[in-house]
């Protein structure tokens, strides 16, 4: 169908809520095509879009289509799993508990239990719950960073991960199946909860998800004696963090907690922030007002689902400096690993895992604790694989997991980012450092000082629409077939095409061990790495810049000639 003919069955719908149909007859005929040209597809972490009217928007219909899908997929397995269920959580957006509470609809329409929470929850709890349920599947309604007019539809496994590959190829099948998703049923809601279909969730779980956090921190005494009147600044940014940081953080003994209470309400438009992502100094310019005021050591935020971390230090001017997703990576791990070897706690298996964008300063950092890295594909769904897999194979202990994009998994009770176990490290970190008479920003350059001074850029290009979609495809051909030999007048001496799953050197043609995914990545002769790759969720093609120099100076330098070429290279 035309993306007329689809505009028209949508206009025609009479039972279309009048709010959509307001929508629909203000667009112009570029948001018309836009909104309809296409379906909203799933990719490396569900799907996510401007929230709207259309097949290329999310929305009840978009919604209702994604979970028919998921309760086909259920009927494929068979009725114990259909009894084990869903669980269901959602974050602060417009919609969020609208698209919840019909996902559970239309799964007790098939018979397949659902459990949702009362209120707004964190990704990473949702994960939690997954597991200590035992649901066979769960939903995350959220966008997580993306600004006010985006919400988002998030699948998990079984093992608390976002849903595997296979099962998320089957489940894409049985979404573009369904022709007509006006015509998916739902149950009726006071009904299916009477009858247990529906179950509704919140502190009980909250408590045992708890209950695990306590494990988190490896290190008591020295949060009682160096972090218990340790300055804290925490920001939830409108979003979920709210209903477990604080509580968190609490239980744990860092008593000098202050929030930005502004942000601590949840709110669909995120008032005071411009976006929610703590990835943005600009997301922090209310803390940063509270830290001045309280002279807090450290300040941290969570997005709106909480499973992302933003930090910033404070420096020795007094200003605060907003460290990068590598860079926290980078902190937690040497600590990690410091700490549990001080312990004589780190075992000879020990295992970290990270994405192939993310910094080989964090591989440095493992190899000179014996520790094994594993790198794996963008998204936290192929980290949680290899939890699995050390679990069943018994060979290796995991550790930590992060990707640069500021997600990080300390303890595998949660097989997500969890912002939540991250807050709670990086404050005992700062207590550590505080032990030593030094402050965080000190941590940073000690570990630059012994492992190399590393720098790494993220730049991401939205390209939006029809139009968008093939410019993507043509940098990635352009790159894929036209490549350039150096940047910045430096040898490329691997190409890794993992499309192709082939890695390239002068000695040959090596086959890549990772499933097929539309990156490329290419190492240059002193170990800096430039990688490219479309998002998965998002209108964007995103271009990875990594340098290794002799300063801090000299690695941003190079990364500023290479941006400078590839910005000309893809003109």
């Amino acid at each position: 169908m035309t993306y007329t003919e689809n505009y028209q069955n949508w206009l025609d719908f009479a039972e279309l809520p009048e709010y959509l149909r307001e929508e629909l007859t203000a667009m112009d005929e570029k948001t018309k095509e836009d909104a309809f040209y296409t379906n909203l597809e799933f990719g490396t972490a569900g799907m996510r879009g401007y929230i709207g009217a259309g097949t290329n928007r999310i929305n009840v219909y978009v919604v209702r289509q994604a979970t028919e899908g998921l309760a086909k997929l259920f009927e494929t397995k068979g009725d114990e799993v259909k009894k084990r269920g869903v669980a269901i959580a959602y974050d602060s957006r417009h919609f969020s508990p609208e698209f919840a509470f019909e996902s559970a609809q239309v799964l007790a329409r098939h018979g397949i239990k659902a459990y949702v929470f009362e209120s707004l929850r964190p990704t990473p709890e949702l994960s939690f719950a997954v597991r200590h349920l035992g649901a066979f599947a769960g939903i995350m309604i959220t966008a997580s960073h993306n600004p006010a007019p985006f919400n988002g539809y998030k699948v998990y496994g079984e093992d608390g991960g976002q849903m595997p590959p296979h099962d998320a190829d089957a489940l894409t099948d049985f979404i573009r199946a369904i022709d007509d998703p006006f015509a998916i049923q739902l149950a009726d809601l006071e009904e299916a909860k009477a009858s247990g279909l529906i179950e509704v969730i919140g502190e009980a779980v909250d408590a045992e998800y708890l209950k695990e956090v306590k494990e988190v921190n490896i290190n008591q005494q020295l949060i009682d004696e160096y972090g218990k009147d340790m300055k804290i600044v925490y920001t939830p940014l409108h979003g979920t963090g709210e209903m477990l940081a604080r509580r968190a953080l609490a239980q744990a003994g860092f008593a000098s907690v202050q929030v930005v209470e502004e942000q601590a309400v949840p709110d669909s438009d995120f008032a005071t922030v411009k976006s929610p992502n703590p990835e943005n100094q600009e997301a922090f310019a209310l803390a940063e007002k509270l830290g001045r005021e309280a002279d807090a050591d450290v300040l941290v935020a969570t997005d709106p689902d909480a499973d992302r971390l933003g930090v910033e230090i404070r420096q020795a001017d007094g200003s605060y400096k907003n460290l990068s997703g590598n860079q926290i990576g980078a902190i937690i791990a040497k600590y990690i690993l410091e700490a549990h070897k001080t312990a004589g706690t780190l075992p000879g298996n020990a295992a970290l895992a990270k994405s192939i964008v993310s910094t080989e300063l964090v591989t440095k950092i493992a190899e000179s604790y014996g520790a094994t890295m594993f790198n794996v594909l963008t998204g936290f769904k192929f980290i949680a694989e290899k939890i699995q897999e050390f679990e069943e194979q018994q060979n290796h202990t995991y550790m930590f997991g992060f990707e640069e994009s500021f997600g990080y998994l300390i303890k595998p009770f949660v097989r997500d980012k969890d912002a939540i176990q991250a807050v709670l490290l990086v404050a005992e970190i700062a207590a550590y450092y505080r032990s030593r008479g030094l402050t965080l920003a000190d941590g940073i350059e000690e570990i630059y000082k012994e492992y190399g001074y590393f720098a790494e850029k993220t730049i991401s290009v939205t390209l939006s629409g029809v139009d968008g979609a093939a410019q993507i495809k043509n940098i990635m051909d352009k790159f894929r077939d036209k490549a350039p030999s150096q940047f910045n007048a430096t040898d490329i001496v691997k190409t890794e095409d993992f499309q192709a799953q082939t890695a390239t050197t002068q000695a040959g043609v090596e086959k890549l061990t990772t499933p097929p995914s539309n990156v490329l990545k290419y190492t240059l002769a002193d170990d800096s790495w430039i990688a490219v790759r479309p998002s998965g969720t998002e209108p964007k093609i995103k271009f990875y810049i990594a340098t290794v120099g002799e300063s801090l100076a000299d690695a941003e330098a190079k990364i500023a000639a290479i941006e400078a070429e590839i910005n000309a290279f893809i003109k």
